[in-house]
């Protein structure tokens, strides 16, 4: 039978940590082709041409969650990753590429806090079949000094598997030699 377990899981060590430490935005079409084995992306092509911008996010104000979704009667299971972020202070320049990222659909790699085995930062991929939208959002200015001056924004897909994680970088994150992109765009 395919769905033979294959291994069990023992308590990990309390060594790991939350949070995300940035997001990486690239569109969906233009995406060429991928590879993706046993939940590691090691191959990723958008033809060389296009740029993967970059969000740099303040501690604890970005979060991802995936959601297995699955449904005994009909023997279905699909995925829901859902990537929030919160950007502080409204300006002009964001509200325009608001416009834009609520019309595309996203790969979204997203940077996380915890550390690998070889000391770099684990990087996941969301959005590799479908693309991430635009799911939900605000722009606020609270009543009080210390409340948000800014945007809260959230992106959904729905995948057949599993958000992959990206094979190791070398020195900086995506520097994968087997991942074709023009640059990354950092402001």
């Amino acid at each position: 039978m395919a769905c033979n377990l294959t291994k069990g899981r023992q308590i990990a060590c309390r060594d790991s940590i939350g949070g995300v430490k940035n997001i990486y935005l690239a569109q969906h079409d233009e995406l060429t082709s991928y590879v993706a084995a046993s939940g590691s992306l090691t191959d990723f092509d958008m033809g060389g041409g296009d740029d993967i911008y970059r969000y740099q996010c303040k501690r604890g104000t970005a979060s991802v969650t995936e959601t297995v979704n699955a449904n005994s009667e009909n023997g279905t299971v699909f995925y829901t990753p859902s990537i929030n972020i919160k950007l502080h202070k409204l300006t002009t320049a964001d509200q325009n590429e608001i416009k834009l990222l609520a019309a595309q659909r996203l790969i979204i790699f997203v940077e996380l806090n915890e550390l690998n085995s070889a000391g770099k930062n684990v990087i996941v991929a969301c959005g590799l079949d479908n693309g991430c939208e635009l799911s939900a959002g605000s722009h606020t200015s609270g009543a009080g000094l210390g409340d948000l001056n800014g945007y809260d924004w959230t992106f959904e897909s729905q995948e057949p598997s599993p958000m992959q994680t990206v094979a190791d970088y070398t020195s900086t994150p995506l520097d994968n030699s087997a991942f074709t992109f023009n640059s990354i765009v950092t402001g």
